[in-house]
């Protein structure tokens, strides 16, 4: 396929492994913040072949949405009056005791759309309905989300709301900075199409890391990673950009623009992790009408992680799947006790697609 098989050329990717081998003289450690990122360095059993240690961040927006905004995902999804729509990775991903599709299953009006534009159609042509579309992910997703919020105002459609759960990478990167042990970062290429690299430059000048924003093909990730250990190697600390067919360091403004207009960030609890100052977006005060956190009511929450998870230390990168005692027994795709295993993006679920095994640890 043009465009996409030029990125898993065998012969190439054996040159770009040859180079880091001859490039590396420690065992680096080095963090994909994406997790597309992290299912082709899984699946193609890149950190199997580099001297180099890759360590999975918190790349899933799906697996760092908050358990209490899933457990209001679900109160909302509930009522009678309400269509809830969604994009299918969230359906499954469990709450405090449940989840999106067991909900619809249960009788809600739970439905998959494949753009927030699609809610924002069924907002028009059920007027007698309350429209809610869950708005979830990092900066990517956030124009799209935004640009609905935008068209309901324009429509002056008072039925269509949006639940928000946007978080912002920089910041994390700078909280996993400050507490874990990280020599440098790939950065998420869709992130930097829109938002562009320049929040990462201070990044690395004040906490001395190499940054490399790459893409999420076999021989972007080598060559990624290839520039991120001749960095370290020569003592250097920049921001680097692998993913130049797609990515510019100012982004896309026009996108930018959009979020600027229809968000305002703020601090965000991220599952697992925490609260990171500054690493979220919530709805400026001007659209708060479309907010359906405030437009519906829901207490009593409940917001308890399952004790045999260890969501949290998977997405700082303090352990990996298969440190879980849960991992592909009492937590599978088919089961999740927790968002990674679950999500197209989740790190157990990579671990588990590619057919790893705590037995290989032993």
């Amino acid at each position: 396929m043009r465009y996409l098989d030029e990125y898993r050329d065998p012969v190439l990717a054996r040159r770009l492994i040859a180079e880091i081998r001859a490039a590396a003289t420690r065992p680096w450690s080095i963090m994909e913040v994406c997790g597309g990122q992290t299912h082709t360095i899984v699946r193609q059993g890149i950190d199997e072949l580099i001297p180099v240690r890759m360590v999975h961040g918190p790349g899933c927006p799906v697996c760092v949405t908050p358990l209490a905004t899933i457990d209001r995902a679900l109160a909302i999804a509930a009522r009678p009056e309400v269509i809830f729509t969604s994009f299918g990775d969230m359906l499954r991903v469990p709450g405090s005791g449940s989840d999106l599709l067991s909900a619809k299953a249960r009788g809600a009006d739970v439905r998959v759309v494949y753009s927030p534009l699609d809610a924002v159609r069924l907002a028009g042509t059920h007027p007698d309905r309350q429209v809610v579309f869950f708005a979830v992910g990092f900066e990517t997703t956030a124009p799209a989300n935004a640009m609905a919020v935008l068209r309901a105002a324009e429509e002056r459609l008072a039925n269509f709301s949006v639940l928000v759960s946007h978080v912002l990478v920089p910041p994390a990167m700078a909280a996993i900075m400050e507490s874990a042990s990280v020599d440098a970062f790939l950065a998420a290429g869709h992130v930097c199409a829109v938002m562009g690299w320049t929040e990462y430059e201070p990044l690395a000048v004040r906490y001395r890391v190499p940054i490399v924003v790459t893409g999420f093909e076999p021989l972007d990730l080598l060559e990624g990673i290839l520039m991120a250990v001749r960095q370290l190697e020569e003592e250097r600390f920049g921001v680097e950009n692998q993913y130049a067919r797609a990515v510019r360091r100012t982004g896309n403004t026009f996108a930018q623009d959009a979020i600027r207009r229809v968000f305002r960030v703020s601090d965000q609890t991220w599952r697992g992790i925490g609260e990171i100052p500054a690493s979220g977006l919530v709805l400026a005060p001007e659209f708060a009408a479309f907010d359906a956190a405030e437009r519906f009511t829901v207490g009593g929450l409940s917001a308890d992680e399952h004790p045999g998870c260890i969501a949290g230390e998977i997405l700082r990168g303090t352990l990996t799947p298969l440190d879980c005692a849960s991992y592909g027994t009492l937590c599978t795709p088919r089961r999740p006790l927790g968002a990674p295993m679950v999500s197209a993006e989740g790190t157990c679920a990579a671990y588990h697609n590619a057919g790893r095994t705590r037995q290989e640890t032993s």
